[in-house]
């Protein structure tokens, strides 16, 4: 069982290191696209391409070469990657655990309203700069090409994702044949356009944080798994970092100190194999 520890954290971090060149190269590629859709992913992946690039690298050489040092370094960095993702995955759970979908009567589909969601969220939501990206990769992905089109029975009938629902009609309770009763902001807002449509409605913006908070849950609880499985690497890590301190010291078997006779190094990628 000596050394396999070093082995196992050797071919775990060669394939994430693998693994991590097709994400940077993806990030790459969205940072010269024209699509705002792609381009607003490019700095996320690019982030984690190189987190895990750098992560991996240090397990690798740490492990197969004996290196305690960098090994050192790959363990504390591992302990503040899944101290970072269990904050994440507690905050994801929090931020999400309202939602904001209400029943229409008589419609298959769901509204939504921006006051039903957290604060933090509502915040990151309306700044401006934010919505305009946004907005431009919903104008650009067509979301709302279909919907414009429907008939008041594929009202009746059809579903609506939170985008289609918020963004691509006026909120149902929107009366246009009579202008002496007070409604909601947004059926004011709304317009045949299809450049506007109900874009810059409060109920389109709460579309789409129905949407990141559905996938968001969906992470967080990626996330849970992802957490018990650094753990156990992080377990395998420090077996490997001790053997890789015996290999250094000399005497991986507890041997006497009396006998040595000259400084030996495991550092040689035939060792490993």
């Amino acid at each position: 069982m000596y050394r396999l520890s070093n082995r196992v954290i050797g071919f775990l971090n060669l394939f994430t290191l693998l693994a991590s060149i097709p994400i940077i190269v993806a990030g790459l590629r969205m940072a010269k696209s024209s699509t705002t859709c792609e381009s607003f992913l490019k700095t996320p992946l690019l982030v984690v391409g190189f987190i895990i690039l750098i992560i991996s690298l240090a397990g690798f050489i740490g492990a197969c070469f004996h290196v305690a040092r960098v090994l050192r370094v790959y363990l504390v960095i591992m302990l503040l990657l899944i101290g970072t993702l269990m904050a994440l995955t507690v905050f994801g759970f929090v931020v999400t655990s309202r939602s904001g979908g209400a029943v229409v009567a008589g419609r298959v589909y769901r509204e939504y309203h921006l006051d039903n969601y957290s604060p933090w969220l509502r915040k990151r939501i309306e700044n401006p700069h934010y919505w305009m990206t946004v907005r431009s990769c919903i104008l650009g992905s067509k979301t709302c090409a279909k919907v414009v089109s429907w008939t008041p029975y594929d009202y009746l009938t059809k579903d609506l994702s939170p985008i289609q629902s918020g963004c691509c009609k006026p909120p149902t309770s929107c009366n246009y044949t009579s202008t002496m009763v007070a409604q909601e902001s947004d059926c004011y807002r709304w317009n045949n356009d299809p450049n506007i449509l109900c874009y810059e409605c409060d109920s389109c913006k709460a579309g789409v944080l129905e949407d990141i908070r559905r996938n968001w849950h969906k992470i967080s609880v990626l996330n849970i798994v992802m957490v018990v499985v650094l753990i156990g690497i992080y377990c395998i890590g420090c077996c490997a970092f001790q053997n890789a301190k015996r290999a250094e010291s000399d005497y991986p078997y507890g041997g006497n100190r009396t006998y040595k006779s000259r400084t030996r190094r495991d550092h040689h990628w035939w060792r490993w194999i």
